[in-house]
């Protein structure tokens, strides 16, 4: 560039800087659309010369803008897109550095918590942060240090779209990728998250955490019970998400834990959430606070199911559990057909692999309910009567003794 040419770029970067300085909202709001249309997408050298080799100037003070003004909302939506342009421009480094030296991390993690601001400005908050992150290790520990773990984690706990719930959990799977000095924290962070209220959200941490899981390598025993009440969702895909998880669990420190809940589920003791005065019938009050506990006892026998045909260890472990007895139990459940049909299934397993139990079994129920089970467990429930669903539900099966006693004997 000639000298000449070199000094009228500097006069006019001069010009917009002083321009934005005097600017009102309007003007500066302008002035961040021109820049968006000729910029987006350019790299580090690009924007220097577009800038005349000053665009950190232009950069600390759109900075300096959000910092002032993002609780208020003014013009975030085209600030955090015109700062992603330097964030995301190629060989940013200095961008980088630039923008955290003067605290731009604290001030993106401070906008995830504002209840005021719209949800796809979170959602461009947490992408910029993903872009430092992706950046290297030391910017993960960065976020990390800076209590971003907690932020994000409320943001996709609280947040009420998927768009910004699944840029979340992006940033959350991010955070534990080459960041081993925080790795755990991300890691207890999700398991918190298990007990949110958005289905969404909860299917997204389950995923997370089972490519987490192997990182981390051990297993924290304060993930049994949260997971384990997953299995309480009327929603399939979480359910389906928790039975993964457990499943992949099975060769960790928790699996007995597991186990012993999933059995424990069979047989749940009553209870009751507290009423909600809409649900004046005592009827329809009743169904719906027993609902999540019949879920959970119709998944717990799936999952005990799918447990044990895939591992015969964990079949004689669930034997020793009394789990015979917990599923014919919840076979004799008439409230709930599906803890029956589930109940059916999974003892069939346990009978066609092990004579012992089939024996037990078979005395249990009877030759003629027995005969009924044998030929299709999967719709044994629609011909069961009454007295068989009381002598199920009654029952005092107990293998555990017996293999106890043949355990002895060999």
């Amino acid at each position: 560039m000639s000298r000449s040419k070199e000094q009228a770029s500097i006069s006019q970067v001069m010009c917009f800087l002083h321009e934005w300085d005097q600017g009102s909202k309007t003007v500066r709001s302008r002035m961040l659309s021109d820049f968006l249309a000729k910029n987006t997408g350019k790299t580090c050298p690009e924007l220097e010369l577009e800038f005349a080799q000053v665009a950190s100037l232009f950069l600390a003070r759109l900075t300096a803008w959000i910092r002032l003004t993002y609780m208020f909302g003014t013009c975030l939506d085209l600030q955090l897109r015109a700062l992603g342009v330097f964030l995301s421009a190629n060989s940013s480094h200095q961008y980088m550095i630039e923008f955290l030296e003067v605290g731009g991390v604290l001030t993106l993690l401070e906008i995830l918590g504002q209840d005021n601001l719209k949800e796809g400005d979170k959602k461009e908050a947490l992408r910029l942060l993903q872009i430092i992150a992706n950046t290297g290790q030391k910017y993960k520990e960065f976020i990390c240090e800076s209590y971003g773990v907690k932020a994000v984690a409320e943001c996709l706990a609280k947040s009420e779209t998927e768009g910004t719930q699944e840029t979340a959990a992006a940033l959350l799977e991010s955070l534990v990728h080459g960041n081993p000095k925080y790795q755990n924290q991300v890691y207890k962070g999700l398991i918190a998250l298990l007990t949110c209220t958005s289905p969404r959200a909860q299917q997204l941490v389950l995923q997370i955490l089972r490519i987490v899981q192997p990182i981390v390598k051990t297993a924290h025993h304060s993930i049994v019970e949260p997971l384990l009440n997953l299995l309480r969702s009327l929603h399939l895909e979480v359910q389906y998400e928790a039975i993964e998880l457990i499943t992949e669990l099975m060769q960790s420190e928790v699996s007995l834990a597991l186990l012993r809940g999933l059995v424990a589920f069979l047989k749940p003791t009553k209870e009751r959430n507290p009423k909600h005065k809409i649900l004046e019938d005592p009827e329809v009050a009743k169904m719906t606070d027993s609902l999540p506990v019949l879920l959970q006892q119709a998944a717990s026998a799936k999952t005990i199911r799918i447990l044990a045909q895939r591992s015969e260890e964990i079949s004689k472990e669930l034997l020793s559990l009394r789990v015979i007895h917990h599923l014919l139990h919840a076979m004799g459940n008439q409230e709930h057909a599906d803890s029956q049909r589930q109940a059916s299934l999974a003892l069939e397993h346990f009978v066609r692999m092990y004579p012992v139990v089939e024996e037990h079994v078979c005395r249990a129920m009877g030759t003629r309910l027995f005969e009924s089970f044998m030929h299709n467990a999967d719709v044994l429930h629609l011909n069961m009567d009454d007295i068989q669903a009381d002598i199920l539900h009654s029952n005092k099966v107990n293998i555990s003794c017996v293999l106890e006693e043949q355990n002895s004997d060999s």
